[in-house]
């Protein structure tokens, strides 16, 4: 007798197909998708920033001489100076400015710009008047009325606004006097050793006789000594009277 299949049922083999099928279907969806991380960046090293120096021989000159310009650079790739226009990265040239001159150097690479400056003092000859007084050498009292003495912060030998005014008209009396030689005693108040007060005096000094220098009067006409804390203006232990001895005195030099 055939046997009558019951209605709404699923054949056996239809069950195990279904089975296996759900099962690689499982399987399948365990497997996430890896991703590849993009490989990390290399860092760059950044351009190195370019150097430069420029100097001059001699610093100053007289009217119609001639001066050599010498620069040096490094990671530059275009170097100019103003009043010359695009130079050799390194190099040398000769110029006769006809006044006082910086001359000024800017440097440019991939890592920046920078720049450097020298300046040349030219000495324009001028017409000299006639010292008063004893002789050639001038009187004391017109050469103080002209140059004067000059005053400095504690512990310090920078020169100050007033200083430079000051010095600004000794070198134009003493441009005019070509005959008359300085000397320049650097002066301390009393406080600290005396080797730091000397050497405090002669910088003092010496920043005086290279502002002299730069406006004109040649090197050879000043003199500098050094007196330290050894000889006071003032023997008072008060402000006003410290700052009287902090000074620079000038003197004829005979």
């Amino acid at each position: 007798m055939k046997t009558q299949r019951s209605r709404g049922m699923t054949p056996a083999w239809a069950v195990a197909a279904l089975a296996i099928s759900a099962g690689m279907m499982v399987v399948t969806g365990c497997h996430k998708k890896t991703s590849t991380p993009p490989a990390a960046m290399a860092p760059t090293e950044s351009a190195a920033a370019p150097t430069a120096t420029i100097s001059a021989d001699p610093l100053s000159i007289d009217l119609g001489q001639a001066v050599v310009l010498n620069w040096r650079t490094t990671n530059a790739s275009s170097v100019s100076i103003d009043g010359i226009g695009n130079v050799q990265v390194n190099g040398t040239q000769t110029v006769s400015p006809s006044s006082s001159t910086n001359f000024h150097l800017v440097a440019k690479g991939d890592g920046g710009t920078t720049d450097a400056s020298v300046r040349v003092t030219v000495r324009v000859p001028v017409t000299p008047t006639a010292p008063s007084g004893e002789g050639d050498m001038g009187s004391d009292a017109l050469f103080h009325s002209h140059v004067q003495d000059i005053f400095f912060d504690y512990d310090s030998y920078e020169l100050r606004s007033d200083a430079q005014a000051s010095v600004t008209a000794a070198a134009a009396y003493l441009n005019a006097n070509p005959n008359i030689k300085v000397l320049i005693g650097g002066y301390c108040d009393d406080r600290g050793s005396a080797e730091f007060n000397i050497t405090l005096g002669e910088n003092r000094a010496n920043a005086a006789k290279q502002a002299l220098v730069a406006a004109g009067v040649p090197a050879g006409r000043i003199r500098v000594v050094s007196y330290g804390k050894e000889r006071q203006f003032c023997t008072e232990e008060t402000e006003s009277c410290w700052q009287q001895n902090r000074r620079d005195q000038f003197s004829i030099d005979r």
